[in-house]
């Protein structure tokens, strides 16, 4: 192997690194902003944990976060609260922000 193949199969890793890392953030960033719904909801407990994984897993259905933002917003309003899409973006970038802190506190 040459130094450009190593120097290539380093970029790649780190790449690689990166993108599960931004992954890991996004699911955490996610779970916060169904925590954060669900108790606006009065859930509690095990009905708390579930709504948090299903908005989770409601970001793996397309790219973007169009698709979770839609889920909470309409689950709020399906339990008769009032709220905004750009109340729920705001969150989300607020959790994002800690999420990403709290990843990299993690190390």
């Amino acid at each position: 192997m040459t130094l450009f193949d190593d120097r290539g199969q380093g970029q790649e890793a780190g790449l690689a690194h990166q993108e599960a890392l931004e992954f890991k953030v996004t699911m955490r960033r996610n779970r916060m902003l169904g925590l954060w719904a669900g108790e606006k909801m009065g859930l509690e407990g095990d009905n708390l944990e579930a709504y948090a994984k299903a908005v989770v897993r409601s970001d793996l259905e397309l790219p973007g976060d169009e698709d979770v933002i839609r889920k909470v917003v309409e689950d709020l309003r399906a339990s008769n609260l009032e709220v905004r899409d750009s109340e729920v973006n705001t969150r989300l970038i607020e959790f994002m922000a800690q999420a990403r802190e709290a990843i990299k506190q993690e190390g």
